[in-house]
């Protein structure tokens, strides 16, 4: 895996990331981070890839099998002919909006990957529904401080809110994190590897964000989600009921470990 920054997931939660790349590295996955690849040539059945230091020095060449480009994306806006209704797109391709999906132009309205926010197939989803009650006159709202993200590996990673190094620049946070080798399910299916980090308010309790490496993090990040949704605290995750055994029983004594008090640790 080649990076350009100096560590994987850039977006995510710090802890995370590191957790990731341990268990990553664990499974075989060499990373070649801080590089950046300057050339890919297609030789016979192969790819020579040319990669340096991002910030300059001397070149090396990798010979692989396959190579996979993935950084990132664009909104597909061109050809749509935006210019000729007076619809002007940002300096990243995006169509600007504003809090109902409506553009500048009366009677257009954008949703989805053209618009700013996080390019998710739920986000525009949601947009989708909340704009055409907004068309026909009701209200329709998406909160974007409450869109989850997943990493679809194995563990998966996935995340909601803030990360704890956004959160402490907004204030004062308490932090709470259970390893899923604590959690009797993860343990039943020998699946030992990551956590459940909660992230809330110091002083109100709110949770602000939620990050998990485990199998079925993609799943478990619903619950975080719903809860943030509604405003919850750490208190009302911690004192909710969860079936045992469950991967979720994490996200339980995540909560619990904001205020120090878990009980399988």
């Amino acid at each position: 895996v080649v990076e350009y920054l100096d560590q994987i997931l850039p977006g995510m939660d710090g802890e995370v990331r590191k957790e990731a790349n341990k268990v990553f590295k664990k499974q075989g996955f060499e990373y070649k981070l801080g590089t950046k690849v300057t050339s890919a040539e297609v030789v016979g059945e192969g790819v020579k890839l040319t990669v340096e230091p991002a910030a300059g020095g001397e070149a090396e060449t990798i010979e692989a099998d396959v190579v996979l480009v993935s950084i990132g994306r664009r909104p597909n806006t061109e050809g749509l002919g935006l210019d000729k209704i007076g619809l002007d797109v940002n300096q990243r391709g995006q169509i600007e909006i504003d809090h109902d999906f409506a553009t500048k132009v009366p009677g257009v309205w954008a949703i989805g990957d053209v618009v700013p926010g996080p390019m998710l197939a739920h986000k525009a989803e949601d947009e989708g529904i909340a704009v055409a009650e907004n068309i026909a006159g009701l209200t329709g709202i998406v909160n974007h401080d409450v869109i989850p993200s997943v990493v679809y590996t194995k563990p998966e990673i996935a995340g909601v809110g803030l990360t704890e190094e956004a959160a402490k620049e907004k204030g004062a946070i308490k932090v709470g994190k259970f390893p899923m080798l604590a959690n009797s399910r993860a343990k039943t299916n020998h699946e030992p590897d990551g956590f459940v980090k909660i992230i809330a308010d110091a002083e109100t309790d709110k949770v602000l964000g939620v990050w998990i490496i485990a199998t079925v993090a993609g799943t478990m990040i619903a619950q975080a989600a719903q809860a943030m949704e509604f405003g919850a605290s750490s208190e009302d995750i911690a004192y909710t009921c969860h079936a045992h055994p469950t991967h979720s029983e994490a996200i339980k004594e995540a909560a619990m470990a904001v205020t120090g008090k878990p009980i399988h640790m």
